[in-house]
């Protein structure tokens, strides 16, 4: 096995998490922010939209079982990459689309993701490809959110299942859900 990481941000990282963990050959992912400029960011400092961070989650995957395109094109298909600083009701550069890639490779890759997105969709993507900066994860409540907390949350009962039921119609053979019944 073969782990290798990508660094995504789409929107609030509670919703990008929970689609991440369905999918096979995804074995870690981890709320963070990055992409900012202060050291050791808290929630609180980053929700302000002061920090320059964005709200993002670091993926552990295996690639031999899954590609970095492909973690992006799930990106791409499980939330709005032609919202600038969005993701419905969450407003800000905290909730930008942006990749962070690691290596050149993993650049490359990101700019023919945004293409075959771009290609199915008649607004403009606006998801950034920005430098790989210092990782900080999210403080201990954010990690596994939906499978605790987030299931009681509204905002996460409205915006998580529809998400997952684009995973799982546009991915079904990648979801660990429909893989398991």
């Amino acid at each position: 096995m073969t782990i290798e990481y990508a660094i995504i941000a789409g929107g609030c990282f509670w919703c990008t998490e929970a689609v991440f963990k369905d999918v096979i050959g995804v074995e870690t992912v981890e709320s963070g922010y990055t992409g900012g400029k202060n050291a050791n960011p808290t929630y609180e400092q980053v929700c302000s939209g002061e920090t320059g961070h964005a709200e993002a989650i670091r993926i552990g995957f295996d690639a031999d079982k899954l590609k970095y395109g492909d973690l992006l094109d799930i990106s791409f298909a499980t939330h709005d990459p032609t919202q600038l600083n969005r993701q419905g009701n969450d407003i800000g550069t905290q909730y930008r689309s942006a990749i962070f890639p690691a290596n050149e490779q993993q650049k490359q890759e990101a700019e023919a993701a945004i293409a075959r997105a771009q290609a199915d969709l008649a607004e403009p993507v606006v998801t950034t490809i920005e430098p790989l900066g210092a990782w900080y994860p999210a403080e201990n409540y954010h990690q596994d959110y939906w499978d605790g907390a987030g299931q009681r949350n509204g905002y996460c009962l409205a915006v998580i299942p529809p998400k997952l039921q684009k995973l799982r119609k546009s991915f079904a053979k990648r979801s660990k859900t429909l893989q398991d019944q």
